[in-house]
């Protein structure tokens, strides 16, 4: 499932962020990959593990778990630290898949990405090129959403950021393991989730409507890995 999640930032947030980007000592991203993705990797990252990308990433978590939307569709139990990046002047990252798993600074063991995020810090008309594609059983699926909106997608898809040809292309990135790991799972929770939203809000809680609720939490026992 690829769904778009709008207005996680604020556009207040957005500026300051930005503001704060565009003075930042950006690295060669080919440092954050294996050998595969390196040889297709064309981009400047925030170094990982800096005071300076820890602190606007927790910007990026609070605002993410905030967000109703963003939670019903993920199901967090495990959120990766988000990373930034920027891409201008040809930067590119070719087709490539991201990596089964992450290391959680100051955690233990490792984290399963199931989904991958990537939250828009500057508007479509500021630069050319720079769309995520994301590649499915359906096909090619391009993605260049407002500032402050987010994506997410498989973690199991291959995707690539096209050339960027005018301007820069500054995004925040990350990975989270969900409470459910089967994506076909996590669909039919997310649709029954938002079926029973758009019924409460007609006919308030009646009987069906509290009966499907039941529905929902009952699967999420038996789906969810706490």
């Amino acid at each position: 499932m690829m769904l778009h999640v709008p207005h996680v930032l604020t556009a207040q947030h957005v500026r300051q962020m930005r503001a704060a980007l565009d003075k930042a000592d950006w690295l060669d991203g080919r440092a954050t990959v294996g050998e595969q993705g390196a040889r297709v990797k064309n981009n400047r990252q925030l170094p990982e593990y800096s005071a300076f990308s820890r602190e606007l990433g927790q910007i990026v978590l609070d605002a993410v778990n905030a967000s109703d939307l963003f939670f019903a569709a993920a199901l967090p139990k495990r959120i990766v630290p988000p990373l930034f990046n920027r891409y201008e002047d040809g930067e590119t990252y070719g087709l490539h898949v991201d990596g089964s798993m992450r290391r959680v600074p100051g955690e233990d063991g490792w984290l399963r990405t199931d989904l991958s995020c990537t939250l828009f810090l500057c508007d479509p008309d500021e630069y050319d090129g720079g769309e995520l594609e994301v590649v499915d059983t359906y096909g090619a699926h391009e993605v260049k959403l407002p500032a402050g909106d987010l994506i997410l997608y498989p973690s199991t898809s291959l995707h690539q950021v096209t050339p960027v040809t005018r301007g820069a292309r500054v995004c925040s990135f990350f990975w989270l393991q969900s409470l459910v790991r089967d994506g076909t799972q996590r669909q039919l929770l997310f649709d029954l989730d938002m079926n029973i939203r758009k019924l409460r809000a007609q006919l308030g809680d009646t009987p069906e409507v509290l009966s499907l609720t039941a529905h929902y939490h009952n699967l999420m026992r038996q789906w969810a890995e706490a």
